[in-house]
């Protein structure tokens, strides 16, 4: 197969080149999927390099239902709030099921097919305490055969496994290896099928974290990207604590989720997943898989483009970048009703929240920069500009940083044009939570995480996967802290894209990045100072961090099991850790790891 070094040359030699050909194949796509879009009616330029130099098959246009929909005439919806009355050990158990089903996601598109928690899209937000543990029966209700294309070459995914098949993963969650979504543990329809690693039908959260913004999601080997990308991804966990209540922050109505995605629809309503366009003379070339999935729609609650009305007064907003592999970096700009900018900023973010709950303070910022799977929890102040209306817009490049592929520019509209209910007694406090700081010199350990991309021989170099200290998935486990230790882990990018990286069990804290020239690695010679994280990550709980291209980013946690834990000494316990962009985790940027006990 190859080694993390080809693909290091990759980037170091041309990587202008190699981003080019990633779009050649993020918007390809085979005609059996509704006809393809071709390079040269989106980027000419891009497109014409792209073919040439990859001898790129260009198939049939696409005509996507994107460029006949009117942006923000359908309303936000906010997702429902499940309720169960249901108990298992005296603990609240809350059955979900997933199902086919199909909805309207914009007034002029025909209903789209999906896959969702209890029928829904998105799928329902869990309303949670801290200190009051749930319980969880997810259920697998789907069809036997996927409606997305399946690339049966990539880890996880062979042709003898069922084609549908789910594991839920509680993003952010300090739960039990039974009840965390690891990639094997998964169920088909019924349980008639399991993984080599399912352990139970009903998953348990102990909930024993500060308040936070966490989510759940598909997280089965092979096809995760598929299945978030059917309905799967994107369900919100609000988990509330007495401290969070006293704060006076805006609740109620005037708390809000936005959970963002981007997404291909064919006119029909029908959702387009791109596939590799054939063609690529290098057999180790994945004949299915992209590289990344770049959309031209975007959805918010999973409606297209939509807008809300909203009063002139402190509204809170639990933003979730549940997309493929987007980035998104937002501003609010004064709008005609349309949502055309007029040129005048909007309002501030007061960001009050991250990954792993509130910040010590608010984060004052005029633009919002939200990676694949980060939530930040914001506060928005309307006040005095009744009749105004704002448009959300994005402008972060795909892939980021500098890519040149689709990149949306808008994501939704704000109309402040409701009268006030009633006097705004929220508040947004200078003091917001207690933060402390790890220590770095009470690290026992510091370890490396090399990723690289392993493209093919030159002239070709087409994308064949991402890995992590050029190891599988199936390969030995190399990262084993111990339960309770301190370590600090360096992240070492040598690509040209940013990759949020995440590691499931713990909320870390970054400490800093620092450039490298990738001329000279390895080794890793620095040729920057160290530079600290923005200031609405440190101090800050996190557990998806961002990664720039050849850049070491060091994070520090204590890997502490849950409570329940009762570890035997060299008890091992199995999590993983890996890119959040899904194509790439897909295709061999996850690695599993253990807790010792």
């Amino acid at each position: 197969m190859g080694t993390g070094a080809s693909g290091n040359n990759g980037a170091r030699h041309d990587s202008r080149r190699r981003r080019l050909l990633k779009i050649g194949g993020a918007v390809g796509v085979t005609g059996a999927f509704g006809g393809g879009i071709t390079l040269t009616a989106l980027f000419p330029d891009a497109a014409h390099t792209a073919a040439g130099r990859h001898h790129h098959r260009t198939p049939p246009q696409a005509d996507t239902a994107a460029r006949t929909l009117t942006k923000f005439v359908d309303e936000l919806q906010v997702p429902a709030t499940i309720t169960t009355n249901n108990a298992v050990d005296d603990v609240p158990l809350y059955d979900v099921t997933m199902r086919r089903f199909q909805k309207k996601l914009h007034r002029d598109l025909p209903p789209t097919t999906l896959w969702g928690y209890n029928g829904q899209y998105s799928p329902p937000t869990f309303d949670v305490r801290r200190g009051q543990p749930i319980a969880v029966k997810w259920q697998n209700d789907l069809p036997g055969k996927h409606f997305l294309p399946i690339d049966h070459t990539i880890h996880g995914a062979q042709a003898n496994l069922p084609e549908v098949r789910t594991v839920v993963h509680l993003h952010g969650s300090a739960s039990m290896p039974d009840s965390d979504g690891y990639p094997e543990a998964w169920f088909t329809n019924g349980f008639r099928r399991t993984g080599p690693y399912f352990a139970n039908q009903i998953y348990r959260y102990p909930n024993d974290q500060q308040a936070t913004t966490l989510w759940y999601h598909d997280h089965a080997l092979g096809i995760t990207r598929l299945n978030n990308y059917a309905g799967l991804g994107g369900g919100l966990y609000l988990l509330r604590d007495d401290h969070e209540d006293s704060l006076g922050l805006p609740s109620g109505r005037y708390e809000i989720p936005l959970i963002i995605q981007d997404r291909f629809f064919n006119r029909d309503g029908s959702l387009l997943y791109p596939v590799q366009t054939p063609g690529d003379p290098d057999p180790r070339v994945p004949p299915v898989w992209i590289p990344e999935f770049f959309g031209d729609t975007v959805l918010v609650n999973g409606t297209i483009w939509p807008f809300v009305e909203v009063e002139p007064r402190k509204y809170r907003f639990r933003i979730l970048n549940a997309s493929n592999a987007r980035f998104y970096r937002m501003t609010l700009q004064e709008s005609s009703v349309t949502g055309q900018p007029l040129g005048r900023s909007g309002p501030v973010f007061h960001q009050i929240g991250s990954d792993g709950g509130l910040l010590p303070a608010p984060v004052t910022r005029a633009q919002l920069l939200i990676a694949p799977a980060e939530r930040h929890d914001v506060v928005i102040d309307f006040s005095g500009s009744e009749g105004k209306t704002f448009v959300l817009d994005n402008d972060a490049p795909a892939p980021f940083p500098d890519g040149t592929d689709i990149v949306p520019p808008d994501v939704m509209l704000f109309k402040v044009n409701q009268p006030l209910r009633g006097p705004d007694r929220s508040r947004l406090p200078a003091t917001l939570n207690s933060v402390p700081l790890i220590n770095p010199a009470s690290a026992v350990a510091t370890r490396d995480l090399v990723l690289s991309e392993l493209d093919s021989a030159p002239p070709f170099a087409n994308p064949i996967m991402a890995m992590i200290n050029d190891a599988h998935w199936s390969d030995p486990v190399t990262e084993n802290p111990t339960n309770g230790s301190i370590e600090i882990w360096r992240i070492i990018n040598t690509t040209g894209d940013a990759h949020p990286i995440h590691i499931h069990l713990v909320q870390f804290q970054i400490l800093e990045r620092q450039h490298f020239d990738i001329t000279q690695y390895p080794p890793v010679a620095f040729d920057q100072p160290p530079q600290p994280p923005e200031n609405n990550e440190r101090p800050a709980w996190k557990d998806t961090v961002l990664s720039y291209p050849q850049t070491v980013t060091r994070v520090i946690a204590r890997y502490d099991l849950p409570r329940e834990a009762r570890p035997r000494p060299g008890q091992k316990f199995r999590y993983v850790y890996h890119c959040h962009i899904l194509e790439h985790e897909e295709n061999e940027m996850m690695r599993p790891y253990d807790v010792l006990g």
